[in-house]
């Protein structure tokens, strides 16, 4: 469909979280996809879930566009070179608009990714029970911050035809940005949610047919030929400037399953496009691990969900700890951590063997244990290069371990306006592992460390 010339890019942001962003985000990928745009998906922050439905409803893999892991000048490279070819981008906010690592700057906020982007803004607001007080509303996120533009607003939560008519009015009357939509209140649009957020694409058993109903209410409820009209933008501009890729010099098993899945694209093609090639395997599924590798990926996921089958697979296990006892190199993040460690301990208070690998045991709490940015640096050399080595990433999790506290950490971390380090993280002989979901554009010489580093032991 696309024509020489023609683009249109878009984000769709919230006054709070909350208020339906991701529902609508996916409605309208799969209205615009429906239509025959190739659309490119984009997630602000640090976010995994998200990204995973983005990437199942339009057909092409979403990319997390973060300023303060990244970097602005590495968010622009990411977005420029995954516009390419496309009609289209669609680019989903994190929290509220102008919510991010600081109170007092754009940091980290959908609104500074909008704003470096030139993104026209599609702000979405909860309207139930509400009239003219919209006009108040979204004058102020209108205004508040030069070169933030909004583009035009959609109501959730409406009452009826009625109500939807006053909100338009109450817009138009302000000469504030257009109504472009207004959807009911409807619980079959919802998507299930647990304690790490929405039930992931991977697990949604209904994911096909409910990205349909989501696609026939934005049909009905929204203007989707004006909200494309509104949002037509040069594309933006790309200059390549990445080097030739070498043939792989390594091969890294990679774990890509239901449990396993949590992991920066960006991240991934860095890593290939050092001369590492990723090989998928499965420790739900899979026996043993892929031949002639170098090291071991285990991202993040929801490990505690599938307990009982990582349990169950003894043989991968073991192959796993005969692995890290051969002195093999393995970097676990977050849930991957907790898959290493010797037992965990799910909601329900029931004990699972896992690896083994690491001396510890992980428990999943009723709170939410740790959320937020982490700038990171390493304690000893390795995988990631000297020791010293510094990056920035995420943490969220809702699971403790009880470590020795003796024993090697992996990172001192420090997180942002607190200036408090703390030691974080286990080391063993090749093995680290760690709850910093570490983002590899914070530091560009990562991927060719790993390489270096996974060469030697070959």
């Amino acid at each position: 469909m696309m024509k020489t010339g023609d683009f249109f890019q878009l984000c769709i942001a919230g006054t709070h979280s909350g208020v339906g962003k991701t529902t609508l985000t996916l409605g309208v990928l799969a209205s615009l996809k429906r239509r025959g745009y190739v659309v490119q998906p984009f997630k602000c922050g640090p976010d995994y879930i998200d990204p995973g439905h983005h990437t199942r409803v339009s057909g092409r893999q979403s990319r997390n566009l973060d300023t303060w892991m990244m970097g602005r000048s590495a968010v622009r490279e990411s977005y420029a070179r995954a516009c390419r070819g496309v009609d289209g981008a669609v680019v989903e906010g994190v929290m509220g608009l102008f919510d991010g690592a600081s109170s007092t700057t754009l940091a980290g906020s959908s609104a500074e990714v909008a704003k470096i982007l030139d993104l026209p803004v599609i702000l979405v607001v909860n309207a139930r029970s509400m009239a003219r007080s919209l006009a108040a509303l979204v004058q102020g996120f209108a205004t508040f911050e030069p070169g933030v533009r909004i583009a035009g607003v959609i109501a959730n939560q409406v009452g009826s035809e009625k109500h939807a008519r006053i909100l338009e009015e109450a817009l138009a009357s302000s000469n504030l940005p257009p109504l472009l939509g207004a959807l009911p209140k409807n619980d079959s649009w919802l998507i299930p949610e647990r304690h790490l957020g929405l039930v992931t694409g991977f697990e949604h058993g209904e994911a096909v047919s409910w990205y349909e109903r989501l696609a026939d209410a934005v049909d009905e409820h929204l203007e989707m030929e004006k909200l494309v009209a509104s949002c037509r933008s040069p594309r933006p501009s790309w200059q390549n400037r990445e080097k030739r890729s070498p043939s792989p010099s390594v091969r890294v098993a990679i774990a890509r399953d239901a449990a396993f899945h949590f992991y920066y694209q960006d991240n991934l093609e860095q890593l290939e496009a050092a001369g590492i090639e990723l090989v998928p395997f499965s420790p739900l599924r899979d026996s043993s691990l892929p031949e002639k590798i170098s090291g071991i990926y285990l991202g993040g996921g929801f490990p505690e969900m599938f307990a009982r089958e990582l349990e169950a697979n003894y043989p991968l296990k073991a192959d796993i700890a005969a692995f890290a006892d051969r002195e093999g190199c393995i970097y676990a993040e977050c849930g991957g951590f907790m898959y290493l460690c010797r037992t965990l301990v799910d909601r329900d208070g029931r004990r699972r063997e896992m690896c083994g690998v690491i001396p510890a045991e992980t428990v999943m709490e009723s709170r939410l244990h740790r959320l937020g940015y982490v700038e990171a640096r390493t304690v000893s050399p390795g995988l990631f290069g000297p020791a010293g080595t510094m990056f920035r990433g995420h943490e969220f999790h809702w699971s403790s371990t009880n470590l020795d506290v003796s024993r090697q950490p992996a990172v001192e971390i420090n997180k942002p306006g607190l200036n408090a380090k703390q030691l974080e993280g286990f080391r063993l002989k090749n093995v680290w592992g760690t709850y910093v979901h570490a983002h590899f554009a914070s530091n560009p010489d990562i991927p060719a460390n790993w390489v270096a580093f996974l060469s030697s032991l070959s």
